[in-house]
């Protein structure tokens, strides 16, 4: 693994919000258990997945030599009381959309920054409200493959943007990295935007 920046996800949409932003990078795939522990709420479970994310990437570069720059990120959404992760199938989307539709809901993403022994995260609360969804408009949705790597079934940057009537929050943060947060603690690593070379 080499020096400089590595983005701890396979994630299109991670990879597209840090490119715009001006970053240079390589993607590194972290294996995590995404599963919350019992009685864990969403911001705990963001955070500590974001933090396992990046950390995995700092071990993997360890055993080449590197100390690169390791960023992970975590993003669930939250009803009521309910954490509402990626779906396991067309079934388990539907029955979300089902549960978001003509309601509010939290978007919660954490993000790490982490190189040797040190680390440092923030996390990113957004209230998203839903119209109401028809059940065929739901079912047309499950049948792209949009809602299948998304937590809440859903992509706010896709066809999935068309549902909501309200943000209050951070709209990158609401697609998986919250930019802002994410510049700052990249800034206290010393990795900085190139915008010049970016455009």
């Amino acid at each position: 693994m080499r020096q400089g920046l590595c983005l701890a996800s396979q994630s299109p949409r991670r990879a597209k919000l840090l490119r715009q932003a001006g970053f240079h990078f390589w993607t590194y795939e972290p294996k995590v258990d995404e599963s919350a522990l019992p009685d864990e709420g969403p911001a705990e479970l963001t955070e500590r997945l974001s933090i396992k994310k990046a950390e995995a990437a700092v071990r993997a570069a360890a055993v080449g030599g590197a100390e690169p720059v390791c960023l992970g990120s975590d993003t669930v959404v939250a009803l009521d009381d309910t954490i509402l992760c990626k779906p396991s199938d067309s079934t388990d989307a539907f029955r979300m959309l089902q549960r978001l539709s003509g309601r509010r809901h939290e978007v919660v993403t954490a993000v790490t920054v982490a190189q040797g022994d040190w680390r440092e995260s923030r996390r990113v609360t957004s209230t998203v409200t839903f119209s109401h969804l028809p059940e065929e408009v739901i079912r047309a949705y499950c049948e792209t493959p949009e809602p299948y790597d998304k937590a809440g079934a859903y992509g706010i940057q896709g066809f999935g943007g068309s549902f909501v009537i309200s943000l209050s929050g951070s709209y990158s943060a609401v697609m998986g990295l919250p930019l802002y947060e994410t510049t700052e603690l990249l800034a206290l690593a010393g990795i900085h935007p190139v915008w010049k070379e970016s455009l």
